[in-house]
């Protein structure tokens, strides 16, 4: 006699006889789309890192070279031109190269400008420096518009908002790249070898991502990008100029591309030369805001939802305005530290927050866009000298408090990003999920996106990263 089996059925098989996968809201989802955002997502996060690498040996450039705080201004100043430069040609080299080959030559010229900028220091030279950040500015350029382009194309896929979740990626890796420049520098690691081995380390990860996260580009987009689409005339461009909102508008997003890039240029300099402390510490703190603008972003969408443009953007103003007094002001490193977390989550909605109220009309878009991104370039390439002048007389952390206007004036503003009266409250009701539905309208979106994470990299606006402006 033989062993009955015990094939006693579980409860969960007696209902269900041939269990299936649970469903999820992305099942519907191609899986090559699928592949592809998890891709673009790596390629953010390195990004991240080595944007905040840099910055965090920032202040042992600064020794080495033994520059003034006016003259690393001036010396910042040559990457915003060049991004400037850059950005403006960047859509067209887009549409010619396509978004593979811009990702990947974006990634050799940002490799190689990273060897000139840790090899300047290390030979003393202030010229190989500049060189090496202008090349750099321009990698950004040209990587960040097609970064940007494959963001929205794949947010259109997945049929639901998902662009913020790269600029977030963004933001973790400008943590990490943080922690990793605080160790380099504990340990000892000059900086030459340090962006040695950043450089050839982010060169092959993009070569070998590049390809996944490039979907194909559809027809209609192609043949679209040889042509003029609804956003693309002059005069509708040109019309956004003599808009008094779009203009107001463009004031608001100058002064949150003016907030998170002074971070990024000064608050390791500032907690150096303010506090006496380690660059190591330095690139903590720098970690700690970071960290704080990737919070306010993960949860920026639904407080944005809940109570509105108008309210969350007078709440990040004025909390990037008490925490910037507490860091330029406060007596200890530790009221700096809690200064770092309160400007960190004022500074990370303001942008995004500017490009949704002028993004809502389609026909218009291309034109009010590139209205803000030209009053963020004018951030990018006159801010650097005018804090390092300041810097001069007062040091690097008292002279952030001369930002703190800006948040003022956002404040007294902020009503302006509410609903426009004159466009339609749903304009993409018919299309929720539509594609852009013209290259010039594509291009406009990327190259406003690529504003703000020029911003990261540059320290004030100058080159490329707001994914969420698309929301």
């Amino acid at each position: 006699m033989s062993a009955r089996p015990d094939a006693r059925p579980r409860p969960a098989d007696r209902l269900h006889p041939n269990p299936r996968p649970r469903p999820t809201r992305d099942a519907a989802v191609p899986d090559e789309v699928l592949h592809a955002r998890r891709a673009l997502i790596a390629l953010y996060f390195v990004t991240g890192i080595a944007v905040a690498t840099w910055l965090s040996r920032l202040p042992s450039i600064k020794h080495m070279l033994d520059l003034s705080a006016a003259e690393l201004g001036s010396v910042l100043v040559v990457g915003s031109v060049g991004s400037l430069a850059m950005v403006l040609a960047a859509g067209a080299l887009t549409n010619r190269w396509g978004s593979r080959n811009g990702l990947v030559i974006g990634a050799v010229m940002f490799s190689f400008a990273n060897v000139l900028v840790g090899l300047g220091p290390t030979i003393g030279s202030t010229l190989v420096l500049a060189v090496g950040i202008l090349i750099s500015s321009s990698s950004y350029a040209v990587a960040n518009v097609p970064l940007n382009l494959e963001s929205v194309v794949i947010e259109r896929g997945m049929g639901r908002s998902v662009v913020p979740q790269f600029h977030a990626a963004f933001s973790i890796g400008s943590v990490t790249g943080s922690l990793l420049g605080a160790a380099a520098s504990w340990a000892g690691v000059p900086v030459f070898a340090h962006f040695l081995a950043l450089s050839l380390g982010t060169l092959v990860f993009r070569v070998v991502v590049v390809p996944r996260a490039v979907l194909p580009v559809p027809a209609e987009l192609a043949a679209a990008a040889a042509g003029s689409g609804p956003g693309g005339g002059m005069r509708t461009a040109l019309g956004a100029w003599r808009e008094r909102r779009t203009l107001v508008i463009g004031v608001i997003v100058m002064t949150g591309i003016l907030s998170e890039g002074s971070a990024n240029n000064w608050l390791t300099v500032a907690v150096v030369e303010g506090f006496e402390q380690t660059e190591a510490m330095a690139a903590i703190v720098f970690g700690v805001f970071t960290g704080a603008m990737t919070l306010a972003r993960l949860v920026g969408t639904r407080v944005i939802d809940r109570y509105g443009r108008v309210a969350v953007l007078v709440a990040s103003s004025a909390s990037s305005l008490v925490g910037l007094l507490l860091f330029s002001l406060g007596p200890s490193l530790t009221t700096a530290v809690v200064g770092a977390v309160g400007w960190g989550l004022g500074a990370g909605l303001v942008f995004p927050i500017g490009v949704a109220a002028v993004s809502g009309d389609r026909l218009r878009m291309a034109g009010r866009v590139s209205v803000l991104s030209t009053f963020g370039s004018t951030a990018s390439i006159v801010a650097p000298p005018l804090l390092g002048a300041a810097a001069e007389t007062m040091g690097v952390r008292h002279a952030l408090v001369l930002i703190v206007g800006g948040f003022v004036v956002a404040i007294l503003l902020a009503r302006t990003v509410g609903a426009d009266a004159t466009e339609p409250a749903e304009p993409d009701a018919q299309e929720p999920h539509a594609m852009p539905t013209s290259a010039t309208e594509l291009a406009a979106v990327a190259m406003v996106a690529s504003i703000d994470l020029e911003s990261d990299a540059l320290g004030v606006g100058a080159a490329p990263v707001a994914p969420e402006l698309v929301r």
